[in-house]
């Protein structure tokens, strides 16, 4: 009689897991398991036996994926370069959970460590700190600073990996916000919260704490690991920032990575012009060992302060003799790409690709796959999905110089280089052009 119940438990559990309402899109399971998916099923032979058909179905989603992810807003808005940005990082109980895999914790290290150091490639002007809280009270993991080796340094940490109790957003907004509150007025200045607890336990009133951040002009933007608070939503309202909350691990990543590039400035009072001095520190190799100004630790290598010939064993840095702002002029040139972004390339639809149309790319020269128009069109794609010649194709064109690019050339233009190559040497051919023009008038007449 037992072994019946306990049968017919079973088969209920079994039945209560598959009506879960944690069940994915497709019914079959929880929604961390759609990641794991029975692949070979889609493996389906054409009618000639071939599977080049599914590959390149596959390839189209793929490419469908990068699109999406790359569409940003390229347009002229002011932003600023450079920013003194705080990550708070809840390391409660809750980030225990195994909601993301393996757990909310071990997900989120490693997706900091990642953000550091994209980060501080397309922000080489700005300085990141590391705030945590657990156990009701907040605490430093990392000082502001444009070093990425002591912030990775402290992500790794074995002891740092350690959570407890609930924690309190309130003490580590407060934290961040006395730390951020000498930031000179040019500077953004701007906090990260990583949360994934639905409680806090603050000392007071935390709407005083939003106030006090919204008058210190400092944008607050929240990434819940949970559910949707009332109390974040008003924060990031009231500071001018965003929250999202996160579904999955990519969209985690999309939500952590949409805080690399700077943020407009909204914000009235930090839109004016502002002069900044800065120095272009001389890198120099010492004989024997000297002390850095910065960390008092002998090195070899270091920048000398144009100013008070000061040695700092890092840039971009605030000289700690003179205060003057170092910074290295490739680093200075490569933050200019937030201000000046390259424009969104449009898909080439299969029927605007005629005989005359480049057969490569443009940038590595790799050929385009032949596109058969008797394919079904995909669906869902640049909101076109249905209309004839509009199936996804493999190239993309500049709109201002009309070159096309492969997908992964158009992914590394916009992600990394910053510039077009075909506006490039066209503005280069067209300069070229007039010096010949203006040299050929300045020849004597014969």
């Amino acid at each position: 009689m037992n072994a019946n119940a306990n049968a017919n438990t079973g088969l209920d559990a079994d039945a209560d897991d598959e009506r879960h309402p944690q069940g994915g899109k497709t019914g079959q399971g929880y929604a961390w398991e759609e990641e794991y998916k029975r692949s070979w099923d889609l493996l389906l032979e054409d009618d000639q036996g071939s599977l080049q058909g599914v590959v390149l179905s596959m390839q189209q989603q793929q490419l469908l994926l990068k699109r999406r992810r790359l569409n940003r807003d390229t347009a002229a808005v002011h932003r600023g370069i450079i920013r003194q940005v705080f990550v708070v990082l809840d390391l409660s109980r809750a980030m225990t959970e195994m909601d993301l895999r393996p757990t909310r914790l071990e997900c989120t290290l490693a997706l900091l460590e990642a953000f550091v150091a994209e980060f501080f490639d397309q922000n080489p002007l700005s300085h990141l700190g590391i705030i945590v809280t657990r156990d009701g009270v907040a605490d430093k993991w990392a000082e502001l600073s444009g070093n990425p080796t002591d912030l990775v340094n402290a992500i790794t940490l074995k002891s740092n990996r350690e959570t407890a109790g609930e924690p309190s957003l309130q003490n580590a907004l407060e934290l961040a916000r006395r730390s951020l509150s000498h930031v000179p007025a040019h500077v953004s200045r701007e906090i990260i919260v990583l949360y994934a607890s639905l409680t806090s336990c603050d000392p007071g009133n935390i709407l005083d704490t939003v106030k006090a951040l919204a008058d210190d002009r400092i944008r607050v933007s929240v990434v819940g690991l949970a559910a949707e608070l009332q109390i974040c939503k008003t924060l990031c309202s009231a500071t001018k920032g965003t929250y999202g909350v996160v579904m999955n691990e990519p969209h985690y990543k999309d939500l952590l990575f949409d805080h690399v590039p700077p943020p407009p400035l909204t914000i009235l009072g930090q839109q004016t012009s502002n002069m900044v001095t800065m120095g272009f520190p001389t890198t120099r190799v010492f004989d024997t060992l000297v002390l850095c100004s910065c960390h008092q630790t002998p090195v070899k290598k270091g920048h000398e302060c144009p100013r008070c010939a000061a040695i700092l064993c890092e840039i971009p840095t605030d000289c700690c003799v003179c205060s003057l702002t170092l910074v290295s002029s490739p680093s200075l040139a490569r933050s200019y790409h937030h201000l000046f972004p390259v424009a969104n390339f449009s898909e080439v639809a299969l029927a605007a690709i005629t005989p005359s149309s480049p057969r490569s790319c443009f940038a590595c020269l790799a050929p385009f796959p032949v596109m058969d128009p008797a394919r079904p069109v995909v669906a869902g794609v640049a909101g076109v999905a249905g209309v004839a010649g509009a199936m996804v194709t493999s190239r993309s064109a500049c709109p201002r110089c009309g070159t096309h690019y492969c997908v992964d050339c158009d992914v590394y233009i916009h992600e990394t280089l910053h510039n077009c190559p075909g506006c490039t040497s066209l503005s280069s051919i067209a300069t070229t052009s007039t010096s010949t023009s203006a040299s050929a008038s300045l020849l004597p007449r014969q």
